[in-house]
């Protein structure tokens, strides 16, 4: 957790006071997103066993972002929101950070064991949703078509979901060399820092008036009532253990930022997006390890 923290808190420093190169975010992103974190799915999805519980960590992002999308949907005719605003919420309430922050503190909470958790409800969970369920929120509430052969490229040619489809082939065929292992392992390892170091370089938090109902009503879906709804399924489906804890802590990640950036590409109200994300990413530090302590972790 002091890991998590000093990075975090490095970024924010020298995003303010050290003039980084132009261009250092999206360069970190390109290595995290492209190197680091297929190494780590090559390295942790092989020793996973199978679990039929595995469905629940998936579920619970489904359950998160499908909720997001009904009760947004519902307040925002209610209270006159307009639709940029809505899909905005929709778009960060309903996919978590459960990557650049999930990863991280998972692992620091429940070792690697929870990270492969973690790894399978952001691969196969959070990751395919951004790039269908995300787009197509983009584009309806923006007024756009959605690109339907452009959603199938992005998921098919992501380098993470390639490496998660190896990674299972790979582990029903016993896992890798101990050789590669010893490959994998280190590269992976770097995208603990690097994710946060790169979050706190894009941390911003303007609260404008008038935000401040509409900020409260997504961070309290995020962060309070999304989690309890997953819990309420998970536990009347009999699902326990780490599968259940990891599966309720990705549900209450902090706001994504690729959500964030996906609702200022169509428009949705990016100053309400970006002040939901800053918010979501400093609460969800308290938040989370208080989760993971009422849950017994």
């Amino acid at each position: 957790m002091l890991l998590l923290f000093v990075c975090l808190i490095l970024g924010l420093v020298v995003a303010r006071l050290a003039k980084p190169p132009a261009g250092i975010v999206q360069g970190i992103n390109w290595w995290v997103l492209n190197v680091a974190l297929p190494a780590l799915v090559l390295e942790l999805i092989p020793k996973v066993k199978f679990d039929p519980q595995l469905w629940f960590p998936v579920a619970a992002t489904w359950l998160t972002f499908g909720g997001a999308w009904l009760l947004f949907g519902l307040l925002g005719s209610r209270l006159r929101w307009s639709r940029q605003r809505t899909g905005a919420l929709i778009l960060v309430c309903g996919l978590g950070n459960t990557a650049y922050m999930g990863y991280p503190l998972i692992e620091a909470l429940h070792g690697k064991p929870g990270l492969a958790l973690a790894v399978v409800a952001d691969q196969i969970g959070t990751f395919p949703l951004l790039a269908s369920a995300g787009i197509v929120v983009a584009s309806m509430y923006s007024g756009r078509t959605p690109p339907l052969r452009l959603i199938a490229r992005r998921i098919a040619t992501f380098p993470a979901f390639v490496a998660l489809v190896v990674g299972i082939a790979v582990g029903l065929f016993g896992g890798w060399p101990e050789l590669l292992n010893g490959v994998f392992a280190p590269i992976g390892a770097s995208l603990t820092p690097l994710a946060l170091f790169s979050v706190g370089l894009q941390f911003k938090f303007r609260p404008v008036p008038g935000q401040l109902g509409a900020t409260g009503w997504g961070l309290g879906w995020k962060l309070l009532l999304a989690p309890l709804l997953c819990w309420l399924l998970g536990t009347a489906a009999g699902v326990g253990g780490l599968v259940l804890t990891v599966g309720l802590l990705q549900a209450a990640m902090a706001p994504m930022v690729s959500a964030a950036i996906l609702a200022d590409e169509y428009e949705l109200d990016p100053t309400l997006a970006n002040t939901v994300l800053g918010a979501g990413t400093v609460l969800s530090l308290v938040t989370i390890p208080l989760g993971n302590l009422l849950l017994g972790g």
